[in-house]
């Protein structure tokens, strides 16, 4: 019980890595709020949890909505101790067609999602006078690219340098921040993609390990990172990737 009455806020809590974190964290010990604009889906998700978990509607490019959602969070646990930035949205396009729109679209999100729930969960955390844990979920795109990801590549680099830059000013607060760096995962958009062989052969020549991770996997990372098994550990991305981030080769794919 690592996480024993922890109180955690999780973007992008309705389904996928989300949710595998929440579950997760209960499992700890911790409460949890689940936040997302998916209503039907994070309610009902918070509701097969039980009473360690509420959920609450958050876009998190809204600072409103954002500091609302930490108001809400310790109205109903007291507290707030976790905050993982998870929410995240991708745009896919040609560089020379993608639009202004799309572009600012991915990264109100993805980045200033990010800082916007970072920064209302440390001021929370300060006002406490407690410790806290700080986890952005950032990709193996904060390193490598794909051609037709523009926003949301330019998005997790730019995670990677935030989470840096927040430790860094929130280390002598006593709170730490790092990130995950997931390489492909099994949800539900990576499980559709893999309905085409070519599309699975693809994705598992790039991954040493031979397969997909799992959400639970992730989960297990920030997990560790919310805890105070990494109470050293600040300014850092972990990368969960099945080995991709250390290939410059193709991998034979078992049939």
């Amino acid at each position: 019980m690592r996480l024993k009455d922890k109180v955690a806020v999780i973007t992008g809590g309705a389904a996928g890595i989300g949710l595998a974190c929440a579950q997760r964290f209960v499992a700890e010990g911790a409460k949890v709020v689940l936040a997302d604009i998916r209503d039907a889906e994070g309610t009902a998700a918070a509701q097969a949890i039980g009473e360690a978990a509420r959920y609450v509607h958050c876009d998190v490019g809204d600072k409103a909505q954002v500091d609302a959602l930490v108001a809400k969070t310790v109205e109903a646990f007291g507290r707030l101790d976790i905050m993982v930035s998870n929410a995240g949205t991708i745009h896919t396009a040609d560089f020379l067609d993608i639009s202004e729109a799309d572009f600012d679209k991915v990264l109100r999100v993805n980045l200033k999602g990010v800082f916007l729930c970072g920064q209302a969960a440390a001021r929370q955390m300060v006002k406490q006078g407690s410790p806290g844990a700080i986890i952005n979920m950032s990709s193996v795109n904060a390193e490598l690219a794909i051609p037709n990801q523009i926003p949301y590549v330019t998005s997790k680099g730019a995670v990677k340098q935030l989470t840096n830059v927040m430790a860094l000013a929130l280390a002598d607060r006593n709170i730490r921040v790092n990130a995950v760096g997931p390489g492909t995962i099994l949800t539900e958009i990576a499980q559709a993609v893999l309905t085409d062989e070519a599309a699975r052969r693809k994705i598992l020549s790039r991954t040493p390990m031979g397969r997909l991770g799992d959400v639970s996997e992730i989960a297990a990372v920030a997990a560790f990172l919310a805890s105070d098994d990494a109470s050293y550990i600040t300014g850092q991305t972990i990368y969960a990737d099945g080995g991709r981030l250390g290939l410059n080769y193709t991998v034979p794919v078992k049939d």
